[in-house]
């Protein structure tokens, strides 16, 4: 199942949901062990740079503190429906590979433009499926991501939407608040 936790709406993972992607970010938050009790995130906003002071404890990646940088793909989206809703979608852990892949997909596309050139579109002009599937490794099963592309967003009010959606969070209006309850997730 996939839960808005911003809305309280609830979404059938099987069945799936489509949604228009707006805006990528890929952050750094440290976060204590879940053993301390002085509480998470500790520093959200940590850059890329971040991942030069850390060191491999087995898939983690701890700092010296003791503290783990949990690389999250934070995927911007507008959920399709009767009422389109904007949510925040965060890949992480063994999820980031579908967020690599998602990616890709979007980077894929190619467009004739007016002058004949080929051009990527806005991540904002297709919308895509997104259902839950079944994963596992050597350390248990869990339901991950499953993203196929539909096809051109085709409702011009729709597109305005997520055109001016994206805009709003690559000006710093919209900001990722990690541990607070602001996101379209799936169990992983």
């Amino acid at each position: 199942m996939f839960y808005n936790t911003v809305t309280k709406k609830l979404y059938s993972g099987e069945k799936g949901i489509h949604v228009i992607p707006c805006f990528y970010k890929m952050t750094y938050p440290e976060w204590a062990p879940f053993d301390k009790s002085e509480g998470r995130p500790i520093h959200p906003d940590r850059g890329p740079e971040v991942m030069a002071q850390t060191t491999k404890q087995g898939t983690k990646d701890v700092l010296a503190n003791g503290n783990e940088i949990i690389k999250t793909a934070n995927h911007f989206v507008i959920i399709l429906g009767d009422k389109p809703e904007k949510a925040l979608m965060p890949l992480k852990t063994t999820q980031l590979k579908t967020s690599r892949t998602w990616n890709s997909m979007i980077q894929q596309i190619k467009l004739k433009g007016k002058d004949g050139k080929l051009f990527t579109p806005a991540a904002f002009s297709h919308q895509y499926h997104l259902k839950t599937v079944p994963q596992s490794n050597d350390k248990g099963t869990w339901f991950g991501w499953s993203v196929s592309k539909i096809g051109v967003v085709q409702d011009g009010a729709l597109y305005q939407q997520a055109k001016a959606f994206a805009a709003s969070i690559s000006k710093g209006d919209v900001k990722v608040k990690h541990g607070e309850e602001t996101t379209a997730q799936s169990d992983t």
